[in-house]
């Protein structure tokens, strides 16, 4: 079986053990250039937040370490309730608490947004484990650190968490997000990342 395969199989068993719809209302916009995110209510931008992408490359060949482009989304949360700053190994929490930067640690922590290519230029990014993750590394937010997946501080991804749902549309691209968000303006972007409180959707 190859790998897309696999991810298929992946996510059509998320989808009928899913108790609610596919979220069709947020959008998740990633720029690598300006390593932020800014996150839309049907297509109403609500808050950025910074990211660290990955420090490799730019791609989604086996291998590479890269930050796939494109369009994606969300196959499986992973991670409902769990303190912020666990740690986490193949999908399971360990028991392990981090604080911020704890120093020489640089695992999964706090939440898992696992994501699945929809385009044949990120066909492999199931397969190669690409998530939304919180990483004790805060000091490294908002630049290039990651090993291909999109690194949130802790805090910032269980905001995101909790708003999208499965199936949430994901787009990353090479340019900034003004040049693909309508309507972002200074009022949904904040100094040093720090995010607004938004109202939680599904």
């Amino acid at each position: 079986m190859t790998i897309r395969s696999a991810c298929f199989l992946f996510a059509g068993s998320c989808c009928l053990t899913s108790c609610v719809a596919p979220d069709t209302r947020h959008h998740i916009v990633v720029s690598i250039p300006q390593q932020r995110m800014a996150l839309l209510d049907n297509d109403v931008p609500l808050t950025t937040f910074p990211v660290s992408t990955s420090k490799f490359a730019i791609g989604d060949w086996p291998g590479s370490r890269g930050t796939p482009l494109g369009e994606l989304e969300i196959a499986k949360k992973i991670g409902d309730s769990a303190p912020s700053g666990t740690v986490f190994k193949d999908r399971r929490p360990t028991g392990e608490i981090l604080v911020p930067d704890a120093p020489g640690r640089d695992p999964i922590v706090t939440r898992i947004l696992w994501l699945r290519g929809r385009e044949a230029q990120n066909a492999n990014a199931c397969g190669r484990y690409i998530y939304i993750h919180g990483t004790p590394e805060e000091r490294n937010i908002g630049k290039p650190a990651s090993y291909g997946c999109i690194r949130m501080r802790s805090r910032d991804v269980i905001q995101l968490y909790d708003i999208v749902g499965w199936g949430a549309k994901v787009t990353v691209v090479n340019e900034p997000l003004e040049a693909v968000v309508s309507n972002l303006n200074p009022a949904s972007q904040t100094a040093e990342g720090d995010t607004p409180a938004v109202a939680a959707g599904r």
